[in-house]
């Protein structure tokens, strides 16, 4: 089988206290295989990682992994993906993983997983990543985040229309939807920019 499209996948190295969690990282691989798609994560072999991998391969599903010389050579990364490249730094594996999908999600996870999604969509807003951003919102996990990009908007330090670029859903099927029917944010403009 052949994957045409990877879906890069932010998540951490320890699987939380619910085990909503683990079945949250699961349902997201069977989807992905579900879906045709192919997974792009950073490579590591613990945690909701871990299970997320896993899943996808033992679905028969491609698998890509992007790790630095940091942590491969800690023992961290996955041994039986499909693909692993080996990178000198995080900023070029963030780089990478965006290159090499067409949507980008976060499953619960820490400040690594909260740094690298809020990194792709501000991205987004200067035309340096064409590609869906979405927080998995499991078990209300993002719900206090999501009020906060609210906040933002209110405030006019985000722009409705860029707010709405932004997805938080614990529904696979709207997942998909906003997936297939996403448009990258137009450029911002500035008034007295010349």
């Amino acid at each position: 089988m052949t994957y045409l499209k990877n879906i890069a996948v932010y998540c951490g190295a320890a699987t939380g206290n619910d085990p909503i969690y683990i079945t949250a990282a699961k349902n997201l691989a069977h989807w992905i295989t579900q879906n045709n798609y192919g997974l792009t994560y950073g490579g590591g072999r613990f945690g909701l990682m871990g299970v997320l991998a896993e899943t996808v391969l033992s679905d028969d599903g491609y698998v890509h992994g992007i790790i630095t010389e940091s942590l491969a050579s800690r023992n961290l990364s996955q041994t039986d993906l499909s693909k692993l490249d080996i990178v000198d730094s995080m900023d070029a594996r963030k780089r990478a993983m965006l290159d090499n999908s067409i949507a980008s999600i976060a499953l619960p996870g820490g400040p690594g997983t909260l740094e690298e999604i809020s990194e792709a969509y501000s991205w987004t807003r200067i035309g340096d990543n064409n590609n869906p951003c979405i927080f998995y919102n499991v078990n209300h996990y993002y719900d206090a985040l999501e009020t906060f990009f609210d906040t933002m908007t209110e405030n006019e330090f985000l722009t409705k229309t860029d707010r709405d670029k932004l997805l938080f859903s614990d529904s696979l099927d709207e997942i998909k939807e906003f997936i297939d029917t996403y448009t990258p944010p137009k450029l911002r403009s500035f008034k007295n920019a010349k």
